[in-house]
């Protein structure tokens, strides 16, 4: 058992000879830049990636793709001074630090569908609600 011990003492120490020489140099550069109508409070990304959400000290959360477009802005308050992202990538926690509250929000994004000149059944101002199944195997 001891001998194992020098065995193990010795190989930690050989290899850790070579670790003091070597150095690294970190690079640092902007992909992207993400422009804000008040100052950050705080940032999270969605699980998959796809969304950058920031709150600003204006209660408000701006939603970005990855890229730096902004997506949207949403109103959420001004208690709210943390975020974190859910399990899901429209899902987003919101911590009130004044209340003492967490909310979990989802987010739908509302896409305009342009059907001037379709073919259709029924009013043309009929209001239409579409569902869609995407874990549909």
């Amino acid at each position: 058992m001891k001998i194992n011990r020098i065995i193990c003492a010795i190989a930690i120490g050989w290899c850790g000879l070579g670790m003091g020489a070597a150095s690294a140099e970190i690079e640092l550069r902007t992909y992207t830049r993400y422009q804000l109508a008040a100052p950050p409070v705080d940032i999270a990304v969605s699980k998959a990636g796809k969304w950058v959400y920031v709150l600003t000290n204006k209660g408000t959360i701006r939603v970005f793709t990855l890229e730096g477009d902004l997506k949207d802005e949403v109103q959420v308050g001004n208690g709210v001074n943390r975020i974190e992202p859910g399990p899901q990538d429209h899902i987003l926690f919101l911590g009130n630090s004044k209340d003492g509250t967490v909310q979990m929000v989802l987010f739908e994004f509302v896409h305009d569908i342009d059907v001037t000149g379709s073919p259709f059944k029924g009013p043309a101002d009929a209001p239409v609600t579409v569902a869609v199944f995407s874990d549909f195997e």
